[in-house]
């Protein structure tokens, strides 16, 4: 930072300071804002974002996290409007120009059923990338791994060139709490991957680990991912897709298709098999849909 930069303003406390002497809240609210706000922070923190950019979407990813932890009803009620409060503190202090958690919604029955690609979706969001160009080609690489390996987007800035083993279709991976994991690859991702490492190694100026990386050779980032992914699926009329949509179908689908669910859990790195499981509720709600629609007798006549 330039010797001569402001130091950055802490929102959070400007936010809960307005709460106190502007609205007269009680110590224990604006205690519990401060404790609701600072686990938005310390997301937003752990996957390289900003509080003043978050969208839509990265606020129901946060809620969707929240989800596999031990909150009550009440408690995640409570960080919804402590969310929506401190973005319309900003967004009438002039810091951003909307309120990205002006819509958000408690959640329903204690789950927040993620966004998820169906096969028609994943398909054409695959298509999308131009293979013809090097940068396309990488990123076409980049959505085939994520998807078949059901990686977060960190993971996937972060494998390196020998983390693949093409020949065994094994992918290794490190996830949260530093906790490596081994995901089966299909032959789609392991096909793509060789495509594009027959591009990346006629490079001579590559002189890293990393597997993905720009045109000029450096390590591509998790915010290069989510731009291109958001990009791509706007170019096939998709709304609502981020990197986690990916792990969300990877996830889905592996259930939908009568997987295991202990297998998913280990494939996703999820400590707790209650997290997991969100997958069932899933297919149990469109399998019922389904059912609504097409059986005879699912509706009284």
């Amino acid at each position: 930072m330039p010797l001569d930069a402001p130091p950055k303003r802490d929102m959070i406390r400007e936010y809960l300071s307005y709460c106190r002497v502007e609205k007269g809240l009680a110590a224990n609210s604006i205690d519990s804002y401060a404790t609701d706000l600072g686990k938005l922070r310390a997301w937003a923190g752990k996957n390289e974002l900003e509080l003043l950019t978050l969208s839509r979407t990265d606020l129901r990813e946060w809620l969707i996290d929240l989800g596999g932890g031990k909150l009550s009803e009440n408690s995640k009620r409570r960080l919804i409007s402590a969310v929506r409060g401190f973005y319309k503190f900003l967004m009438f202090d002039g810091h951003v120009t909307k309120n990205p958690a002006e819509d958000l919604v408690s959640p329903q029955k204690g789950l927040y059923l993620p966004r998820f690609l169906n096969r028609t979706e994943i398909e054409a969001l695959l298509a999308t990338p131009d293979t013809s160009t090097e940068i396309g080609l990488r990123d076409r690489a980049i959505l085939e791994v994520m998807y078949a390996c059901g990686l977060r987007v960190s993971e996937a800035a972060n494998v390196r060139s020998n983390d693949i083993d093409l020949d065994a279709g094994i992918l290794t991976t490190t996830g949260k709490g530093n906790k490596t994991r081994r995901v089966p690859i299909g032959a789609s991702a392991v096909e793509w991957v060789k495509s594009y490492l027959a591009v990346r190694r006629k490079k001579e100026n590559i002189d890293i680990d990393n597997l993905f990386v720009t045109p000029a050779g450096s390590p591509i980032n998790r915010q290069s991912i989510h731009a291109s992914i958001a990009e791509y699926a706007a170019k096939c009329g998709l709304e609502g897709v981020s990197p986690h949509t990916l792990r969300h179908s990877f996830a889905t689908h592996l259930v939908q298709n009568n997987a295991d669910i202990r297998s998913v859990q280990q494939m996703l790195g999820h400590t707790d098999i209650s997290t997991t499981q969100i997958y069932t509720h899933i297919t149990s709600t469109q399998l019922k849909r389904n059912y609504d629609r097409f059986h005879p007798r699912s509706r009284q006549t």
